[in-house]
């Protein structure tokens, strides 16, 4: 029984890569991005729905680690004549500091600083290089996005100093993936007034983390103009009415 369910899901992987972008799929093999197919999936998914239903605003990032879905997600908005910001601090995770992080958040980032965690692919963890922003850059470049800080912005540090600079007024498609309470909960009040109506923002860990899925919780009951859709990274749409 444990082996066909291990078919069914290697089966059903192979289907969802199949559905990629070949950029999705290129930084996968290129070990940027620990989203799964499915995840790289519904994200493309999202951001052809803006194109369809012609939201206007920007992307953003809000977690960039290596780069990998922000390549693609800076590669679907320049072809849509979108700009794309990138969040991060590029250096190592800060850690969870709140009260409704629950443990196993806060026993991810003990692993995290005591230098145990491994990266992709036997890679070393990306929070312990040197110049994690010089290397993101490099990976955007080589996929042909040129960070100009204008149509295409990395910016880097702690979200509350360098999210109020962004220049960044209306924003169609927002992906969140910065694991523990307080940034999520940050980064959806902030996002929220600037989203299109129809935006969209997709949450990446809410089923991981137990701070990111309380903070996604709270924001919902305050905010009666963003619907929930779930799935493996959550979707909340913005309806345009409060009531």
């Amino acid at each position: 029984m444990a082996t066909m369910h291990a078919i069914v899901r290697r089966a059903r992987r192979m289907i969802d890569e199949s559905r990629l972008s070949t950029t999705a799929r290129s930084v996968r093999r290129d070990r940027l991005t620990y989203l799964s197919p499915r995840k790289l999936r519904r994200l493309e998914a999202a951001l052809d729905e803006i194109k369809r239903r012609q939201v206007a605003g920007d992307v953003a990032e809000f977690g960039v680690a290596l780069g990998g879905s922000a390549i693609v997600l800076a590669t679907t908005a320049t072809s849509q004549g979108r700009c794309f910001h990138g969040f991060d601090v590029f250096s190592m995770i800060p850690p969870p500091t709140s009260e409704k992080d629950d443990v196993k958040s806060k026993d991810r980032y003990q692993k995290i600083a005591s230098g145990k965690s491994s990266g992709l692919g036997g890679d070393e963890y990306y929070g312990y290089r040197d110049n994690l922003y010089d290397d993101v850059c490099r990976s955007f470049a080589k996929y042909g996005l040129n960070i100009d800080n204008s149509t295409v912005g990395l910016h880097k540090g702690l979200f509350e100093n360098t999210v109020p600079k962004a220049k960044m007024e209306q924003v169609a498609f927002a992906h969140i993936d910065c694991d523990w309470y307080d940034p999520v909960m940050y980064c959806l009040n902030k996002v929220a007034d600037r989203l299109s109506p129809n935006g969209v923002v997709l949450i990446d860990d809410y089923h991981d983390y137990g701070g990111c899925r309380t903070a996604t919780d709270e924001f919902l009951r305050m905010r009666h103009d963003f619907t929930f859709e779930d799935g493996e990274n959550v979707i909340l749409r913005r309806t345009g009415t409060t009531a």
